[in-house]
């Protein structure tokens, strides 16, 4: 077995902390000698639009041994995710410089000792900051220093291989051959800084978002860049728990980069327009124009045509916070312009507790091949265009468990129809003839939560074994499937298209999100003795702009096997104990018909 192939320590490359799961670096022989060094550096680097606010940013450099300046070695930049610091990637540092990489793991603004704000991977000012350590990798003097007062200046590097020639065309002398790699927090900074770097040659971002105002305040519905991004016009429904959890850490994470020593600010150590956001969402459930922009300003898709570089896309289908969507949003953005990318789902995510069977190596070996093949040169394939974990298969090696295809999206797209219903009953959902019903409910007042117990954060992974899922009776609609006669595997996001009577909305619509409705989609798994699961505790929330026109919603996509003999439900509510939701009661009718559908992409 080689060493690629082995567990090794937990290297937190994904991360809000504790809430997040990890790749597993390789592991190194117990008793080879190291074949690499580490040292704690200091860099001194300007951000901001400006360019004039200095930090002090802290890392580890890992070098192989054999790399001088007559032997040069491509180099790979990483950071951690949200609440981490650089030791988080220890592991992978020793893993690459073993293999032959020079390896800079450093600690992201405002976490893990390094000075300024968090502000959440903005090209402005992480992006900027991540250009000027690729110019240490190029050989810049000036930048690195043994100590954080940067008083103690160290020598150029001159062992990392360099290009010739940057993305456009243009020579510089400090041009490194560099790839950049993390997850969540640590693969929103790849983006930031490959838009405003074009001497980076490869990306591998890990479970991270495409639009940080949709990943905080989804709406599933309305999407106006193109049909498969996430962006909508107007905020969603603002997520509790991550924006709990979201703001603690920041909050709490290396007080000492405060900006005023000794005096607690209303915000440490954010950007000034995150605390203001997140405690205003938190009242009305949505988020302002402004801080929407915002959000957006330090989100890919906003730069996307700025990226240019061969990227391989890693996203966990356990992921609550960043879902797959965002990864498609980026994929066919990326396809469409002409950037090399491919893409894998894994399990893991945000919302899992654990690597399942046969990812981790699968995963570890992709981003090995990837990086050998653009930043080495070497003749190795890259696997597949597309790539997904099937969770529903027991198997242990490296790739079974792992269903491949040469592009994306895959499976055909099968059209249930909403039928029947009424006061006694939900409904159900037929390739056939619909039947008429209707079925009404009444969405609680000032966002409270009307489903009950799966909350996003770990609901896809720790089970209720009484009731998984469970909606207040009068707070939603439903409509399900005859028990299956055979299996069905759904790989994708499911779409419906749905027509609401909501009279009341209809009237304060106008008003934009304080008067719109809110409504809370999602698909269930429903066993033999009834038991529900909502897959992976994802929902689709949807703000509806217009209640008097049919919508359609892309729900998040999802990797499952239904059983024979389960049912397959799908769930309209008006309250979700994940998101704040509308705030006035609102009545909603819902009518079964041929027009009301819900389509599965299939396969076979």
């Amino acid at each position: 077995m080689s060493s690629r192939s082995r567990a090794a320590r937990v290297a937190p490359l994904v991360g809000l902390a504790a809430a997040a799961t990890t790749l597993v670096a390789p592991a190194l022989p117990a008793s080879a000698e190291p074949a690499y060094t580490v040292q704690t550096l200091h860099f001194a680097v300007k951000t901001g639009p400006d360019d004039v606010t200095p930090c002090d940013i802290v890392g580890d450099l890992y070098l192989p041994s054999s790399a001088s300046a007559t032997n040069r070695v491509p180099a790979i930049l990483t950071t951690n995710g949200f609440g981490g610091s650089k030791d988080d990637q220890a592991d992978w540092g020793a893993s690459f410089a073993t293999s032959g990489y020079a390896v800079l793991s450093y600690s992201g603004l405002g976490f893990g000792g390094s000075s300024c704000k968090i502000t959440l991977d903005d090209p402005d000012w992480d992006g900027k900051a991540a250009s000027q350590l690729v110019s240490y990798l190029g050989g810049t003097g000036g930048i690195a220093y043994a100590d954080a007062a940067h008083t103690q200046p160290l020598p150029a590097l001159d062992v990392v291989r360099l290009d010739r020639r940057d993305h456009d065309g243009v020579a510089r002398a400090d041009d490194p051959r560099v790839g950049l790699l993390g997850g969540s927090y640590g693969g929103g900074f790849q983006f930031a800084a490959a838009s405003v770097d074009k001497r980076v040659d490869a990306l591998v971002p890990i479970i991270t978002w495409n639009d940080l105002s949709y990943s905080l305040a989804p709406s599933n519905t309305g999407q106006t860049v193109y049909p498969a991004g996430v962006s909508t016009p107007n905020s969603g429904a603002i997520k509790l728990a991550w924006g709990l959890g979201f703001s603690a850490l920041g909050l709490t994470g290396d007080l000492q980069n405060q900006q005023i020593p000794g005096e607690p600010l209303p915000c440490p150590n954010f950007a000034d327009w995150v605390c203001p956001a997140l405690l205003t969402a938190g009242t009305t459930g949505w988020f302002q124009p402004q801080h929407v922009a915002a959000a957006r300003h330090a989100s890919v898709a906003s730069y996307m045509g700025k990226v240019k570089v061969p990227t391989l896309l890693m996203q966990g289908q356990a992921d609550t916070l960043f879902n797959l969507n965002e990864a498609v949003a980026t994929y066919k953005a990326l396809k469409a312009q002409g950037t090399t990318v491919k893409m894998v789902w894994q399990h893991y995510g945000h919302s899992s507790l654990g690597m399942l069977p046969g990812e981790n190596d699968y995963l570890v070996g992709r981003a090995y091949a990837w990086f050998d093949r653009y930043l080495k040169g070497l003749d190795v394939a890259t696997g597949p265009e597309f790539a997904y974990y099937r969770d529903w298969l027991d198997a242990g090696d490296a790739g079974a468990a792992f269903a491949t295809s040469k592009g994306f999206p895959v499976g055909a797209g099968q059209t249930l129809r909403l039928s029947g219903g009424g006061l006694l009953g939900g409904g159900s959902l037929t390739s056939g003839t619909s039947l008429p019903g209707v079925q009404a409910f009444v969405t609680p007042g000032a966002g409270a939560p009307a489903s009950f117990p799966e909350t996003d954060v770990i609901g896809g992974v720790v089970k209720n074994p009484v009731a998984d899922a469970l909606d207040l009776p009068g707070t939603y609609a439903a409509w399900s499937t005859a028990p299956l006669g055979t299996k069905l595997d759904v790989v994708g996001s499911p779409v419906a298209t749905l027509k609401v009577d909501a009279p009341t909305a209809a009237l304060t619509q106008a008003l934009g999100e304080a008067g719109q409705l809110v409504l809370f989609l999602k698909v269930q798994d429903v066993d033999a003795a009834g038991h529900a699961v909502t897959i992976k505790a994802l929902e689709a929330p949807v703000r509806i702009a217009d209640v008097t026109k049919p919508f359609t919603t892309t729900l998040p996509a999802i990797v499952h096997r239904f059983a024979p003999g389960h049912r397959l439900r799908f769930v309209v509510a008006g309250g979700s104990v994940n998101y704040r939701g509308g705030l006035e009661p609102t009545p909603v009718t819902i009518a079964s018909g041929g027009a009301q559908t819900l389509t599965l992409p299939v396969v076979p």
